[in-house]
């Protein structure tokens, strides 16, 4: 059974429709990423979801039950706001606790949920304190520890760990999943990182321009997207313009100055495409090998387990992604060769 249903959500805000037939579903239990960049819609669909925006049209369906004109406080959905939204005078505690007082909790049971929450959030030790002594992690807990106390069906993080520094902010990651995983809660998570996105989700929405673009686990949505804005947001991609080329059983796609050989995805001999094909996945060797291309370095910068060599592939400049270790035999101004992994190379008709 799924856990929450998403159909045809349509919302627009005056003349401009930020939601476009929004369909999706979530499995009990999964932890699913709405990514995209800025203005896609990604929070207003949590918003509806939350019930603190009201969609044109369309239904919103938590384990079975239509919930689309249930006020926001008869939800029982948890959420955690990009600024935590925590009350500044009160304690750790008490900030935990709001929810469950609001629902005329007893004492004692708000005592011993309460204190389940700081374990689980292992906040132990800190319930007295005020919010402003507490680390912009610490804080990002409680947020947290507040949704789940009144254990809510749908958990929705709106961008949790965005005000977050790069180092407490991979360690964060880490532990909401973990968390996530301990309580088995569903939970939908808004982000505009892709990394944070391919890291935490069991299945990841990419969404761009009020509508999506494509929906899959994690792994199959970075090595095979299906579209050219799914290419280049999910990690950057080499996009080349080429025209596909049938000759004899083999397929390729040839530009000014260079062919690679490539794996038939559909469309006819002679029509203009753009190949897509990310750093990693070129193979790059000092001498020519089948199916090679001249490629001269111009750049090559060192980023710890990768290098990186920016060069041209004739008029094109493309980008190479090797091991460290293998980057040591080349040089900027060197003559090199290149090829793609014909399985993971993919091209789209141009439109």
């Amino acid at each position: 059974m799924n856990s929450l249903e998403v159909r045809n959500l349509n919302k627009s805000f005056g003349n401009n429709q930020v939601l476009t037939n929004i369909n999706f579903e979530v499995k009990k239990g999964d932890f699913v990423s709405l990514l995209g960049p800025s203005g896609c819609g990604k929070t207003t669909i949590l918003r509806i979801i939350n019930g603190l925006e009201t969609a044109d049209s369309g239904e919103i369906i938590v384990n079975g039950k239509e919930i689309t004109s249930v006020p926001v406080e008869k939800r029982n959905i948890g959420m955690v706001f990009q600024n935590y939204a925590l009350f500044p005078t009160m304690s750790v505690e008490k900030n935990i606790a709001y929810g469950l007082n609001i629902r005329r909790k007893s004492k004692a049971e708000i005592a011993d949920k309460v204190k389940w929450a700081l374990k689980l959030v292992k906040l132990e030790g800190y319930g007295d304190r005020k919010i402003t002594k507490l680390s912009g992690g610490q804080q990002q807990r409680v947020a947290l520890a507040r949704a789940l106390v009144i254990e809510p069906e749908i958990l929705l993080l709106d961008e949790p760990l965005s005000a977050l520094d790069r180092k407490i902010r991979a360690e964060m990651q880490y532990e909401v999943r973990n968390i996530q995983q301990k309580v088995g809660i569903t939970t939908i998570f808004v982000t505009h990182d892709q990394e944070e996105a391919l890291t935490m989700s069991d299945k990841v929405i990419l969404m761009n321009k009020g509508v999506i673009e494509q929906t899959s686990d994690p792994i199959s949505l970075y090595n095979f997207p299906e579209s050219i804005f799914a290419s280049d947001f999910l990690g950057k991609s080499n996009i080349l313009k080429g025209i596909l080329e049938k000759r004899e059983e083999a397929w390729y796609i040839k530009g000014e100055d260079w062919e690679f050989k490539v794996k038939h995805r559909g469309g006819e001999s002679g029509i203009p495409v753009h190949l897509a094909i990310r750093g990693e996945h070129i193979r790059i060797e000092d001498q020519p090998f089948d199916g090679s291309q001249t490629y001269k370095i111009t750049q090559k910068i060192f980023m710890g387990l990768i290098c990186k060599m920016i060069g041209k592939l004739g008029k094109d400049e493309i980008e190479v992604s090797v091991l460290n270790l293998q980057a040591e035999k080349f040089s900027v101004g060197d003559i090199a060769y290149v090829a793609p992994a014909i399985e993971n190379t993919l091209y789209f008709e141009q439109k």
